[in-house]
């Protein structure tokens, strides 16, 4: 099988994650400067069999996108002309970067390492991706 991979884009970093090749287990991979973005994904690429991208979609709670969609939704059209035979989703990413912060702390790691600004990035990515996986089995 293939890797899932999700991506929780940022205006200045992006946090990525993916599956093990069962696609069961999702891992924070990295936080890469957003700048640097499109040649992480073509590297890690071709290193990696992926079939699904996923990109966390910022929606506000009134159910209207957020103002980062502006800068996700090119990205996410150059990745469909890029990559045109894997499949290429959105999902839901409200209240991600709260849930990595709770999960930080409750994770018990130390003051220094939780400034680590992407820390969170790459929990926020993960987290997009147990819930795309949850749904995906629901």
């Amino acid at each position: 099988m293939s890797r899932i991979l999700a991506i929780d884009y940022g205006q200045k970093r992006t946090g990525v994650a993916v599956t093990d090749t069962l696609q069961m287990i999702a891992n924070g991979l990295a936080t890469v400067e957003t700048k640097g973005l499109e040649k992480f994904l073509t590297d890690y690429l071709t290193k990696e069999d992926v079939s699904t991208i996923v990109i966390g979609k910022p929606t506000q709670l009134n159910g209207e996108n957020s103002e980062n969609m502006k800068r996700i939704e090119p990205f996410f059209n150059r990745l469909r002309k890029l990559y045109p035979t894997k499949e290429i989703v959105y999902y839901d990413e409200r209240f991600t970067s709260v849930l990595a912060h709770q999960t930080i702390l409750q994770s018990g790691i130390g003051k220094k390492a939780r400034q680590t600004k992407g820390l969170v990035d790459k929990i926020s990515a993960t987290i997009i991706l147990e819930d795309y996986l949850q749904s995906k089995n629901a």
